[in-house]
């Protein structure tokens, strides 16, 4: 399967240098100015979206065009950018990565590795099975409502409703499998929604068993195959640990605020833990703060920590991968446990790291290192 991706620059060399890389990860590229960009986005669906900050002005309306022109599927957008000090106005207007220029080859192909595995993971949440078959929700606050599920993913489905709805409510969702007796309860926030009452709907808090049953459903009665699963980022370095979160060192970060997996293993002991990327810093590293949604995926983590305590030295090999592009919403659910009551100094820090630059950012962090050196003396 082939993925798209819109480079909207002038810089001849900058073009040079990301168009084999973007080969290389199957993406297929497009070059124009800032204001043929405009009118393409209005136009055509691009897997990704690269725009020059050079115009900062044009660049800016060049990402909420991509955003606003997504149907369905989020554009993965990459800012180039010559002014590091810059960095967090950039995120700010909605770049998910960021390459500095001028552009180094080694740089932009981990970054650029980080940013295909999101796109292929964005497609896969918007492949769909068209089906037919009546479904009954509830939203967060009202009663029971009928529908029909039109089509179905392992992440999501689109409905259509009797009444208009609103996008972002919460959902719960119960429905038959077609073709089967299995019956599937979901729950989930309307991502966007129709005054004709359709809405599409996406998957939170899915069990890992729920989510390997609708695969596999998905794949068995697929019309054409789905778009592959990504490959992990391997090339990462646990520097920091807590029962909040964590801080890796990697060349290949994932942009902030989206949802990722960690598969975290040493000697004979492996955890997997959900989280969403609280910081990244481009080429450098992201800290993470995981989900802990139940007392049990807290358990393991402080498992894993009193492990790793009890044998100093000892680096835990580590595996991410994404899955999906914003998961802010999962970190608001009322059925999460409190964080509050947790003395956590690196969680503190991840939720605050967003108003930091990564000078300031990765100072802090040293310092609590240090802190604890001494506190553990």
């Amino acid at each position: 399967m082939s993925f798209h991706a819109l480079l909207v620059s002038k810089d001849e060399e900058a073009t040079a240098i990301l168009t084999p890389l973007l080969a290389r990860c199957g993406v297929g590229l497009a070059c124009c100015g800032y204001p043929e960009a405009l009118c393409r986005l209005a136009e055509e669906t691009f897997d990704s979206v690269i725009v020059d900050f050079d115009d900062p002005h044009s660049a800016s309306l060049v990402l909420q065009n991509a955003s606003e022109a997504s149907a369905g599927v989020k554009a993965v957008t990459v800012a180039l950018l010559s002014d590091k000090t810059k960095v967090r106005n950039v995120f700010g207007a909605g770049a998910n990565f960021i390459l500095y220029k001028p552009i180094s080859p080694e740089q932009a192909e981990a970054s650029l590795r980080a940013a295909t595995a999101l796109i292929k993971r964005e497609r896969r949440r918007s492949f769909r099975v068209p089906v037919q078959v009546p479904i009954q929700f509830q939203l967060q606050e009202g009663g029971p409502l009928e529908g029909i599920l039109l089509d179905l993913s392992e992440d999501g489905m689109d409905m259509l409703a009797a009444q208009p709805l609103s996008a972002g409510a919460s959902v719960r969702a119960r429905f038959n499998l077609p073709d089967s007796n299995t019956e599937v309860e979901v729950s989930g926030a309307l991502a966007w929604a129709s005054p004709n009452g359709q809405a599409g709907v996406r998957f939170i808090d899915v069990s890992e068993s729920l989510r390997a049953q609708l695969k596999t459903w998905v794949l068995a009665n697929a019309p054409d195959a789905p778009p592959p699963d990504p490959e992990p980022v391997s090339q990462c370095t646990l520097t920091d640990l807590s029962l909040g979160g964590c801080y890796v060192e990697t060349e290949s970060p994932f942009p902030e605020r989206s949802g990722i997996t960690l598969c975290l293993n040493a000697e004979d002991m492996e955890v997997q833990a959900e989280g969403m990327v609280r910081v990244m810093h481009p080429g450098f590293g992201m800290g993470i703060e995981f989900a802990s949604r139940t007392t049990d995926e807290r358990a393991q983590v402080a498992r894993f920590i009193g492990f790793l305590t009890s044998r100093p030295g000892t680096l835990p090999a580590l595996l991410i991968t994404p899955r999906n592009l914003a998961a802010g919403d999962q970190y608001d659910s009322p059925d999460s446990l409190p964080t509050e009551d947790l003395d956590d100094p690196l969680l503190e820090l991840l939720r605050s790291g967003d108003s930091l630059n990564q000078e300031e950012f990765l100072q802090k962090l040293r310092q609590q290192r240090n802190s604890e050196e001494v506190t553990s003396a």
